[in-house]
């Protein structure tokens, strides 16, 4: 699984302490992407391709999204034959389905 972590430097409390359970933690930077290219979508040329792709499109959906939105995709099969604006439809479609963001609000 890859996670992009845009400008994210992990929980941090106020005093801007990593890792201090008695302060109140802050989540800095986001949103976050995880992604799932398994087996099933090809061999490791075409996963890493598949998985570049995706990444580019969730850069471009980070104006989009609330700073503490995390979202995991798992990419099917068909990903490795879809085209680009194919896969960034599906995205936004999928973004939009979860009310996320002002993709949610029905810009595409």
């Amino acid at each position: 699984m890859h996670v992009l972590t845009h400008g994210y430097d992990g929980v941090v409390d106020v005093d801007g302490r990593h890792g201090d359970p008695a302060g109140a933690l802050v989540r800095v930077g986001g949103p976050r992407f995880g992604l799932i290219v398994s087996k099933a979508v090809g061999n490791a040329v075409i996963r890493h391709r598949v998985a570049r792709r995706l990444r580019h499109m969730c850069g471009q959906m980070i104006p989009e999204l609330p700073a503490d939105t995390d979202i995991v995709i798992r990419a099917l099969p068909g990903a490795a034959d879809a085209s680009a604006e194919e896969l960034l439809r599906q995205l936004r479609g999928a973004v939009r389905k979860l009310g996320v963001g002002s993709a949610g609000a029905g810009s595409a």
